[in-house]
C-alpha cells in the first residue's frame, strides 16, 4: 500500500470512529480505534487495562535527579573546534642553531 492510500484509510477509519462514538456504539468505536493503532504500528490498549503511560528504563548509569532531562544537541552544521597542540603552541624557534 502506498502512503497516500494508508493515509486515506486512516482518515476514513477516524471518521467512522467519530460517527460510532456519536451514535453511542462504543464497541465499534473501540474496534476502529484498535484498527487505526494497528495500521499506525502502535500497540492497542488491551481490554481491562487502564489508560496508563508506560515508562521505559533509563540507560545504564542514569540515576538520581535530573536524569530525565534530554541531552542538548549542537546546532546543525556545527563542527567541534580543533584541540590546540600544547607542545608547539607559543614556542619560539631557536635562532642560529
Amino acid at each position: 500500500m502506498s502512503s497516500r492510500s494508508i493515509n486515506e484509510k486512516l482518515v476514513a477509519l477516524t471518521r467512522q470512529m467519530a460517527d460510532a462514538a456519536e451514535a453511542m456504539d462504543f464497541e465499534k468505536a473501540t474496534a476502529l480505534r484498535n484498527e487505526i493503532a494497528r495500521i499506525k504500528g502502535e500497540a492497542p490498549l488491551q481490554e481491562g487495562d487502564p489508560d496508563t503511560v508506560t515508562v521505559g528504563q533509563p540507560p545504564p548509569g542514569a540515576m538520581g535527579l535530573g536524569t530525565q532531562v534530554p541531552v542538548r544537541q549542537p546546532p546543525k552544521g556545527w563542527v567541534k573546534p580543533k584541540k590546540p597542540d600544547f607542545m608547539t603552541k607559543n614556542v619560539k624557534p631557536r635562532a642560529g642553531r
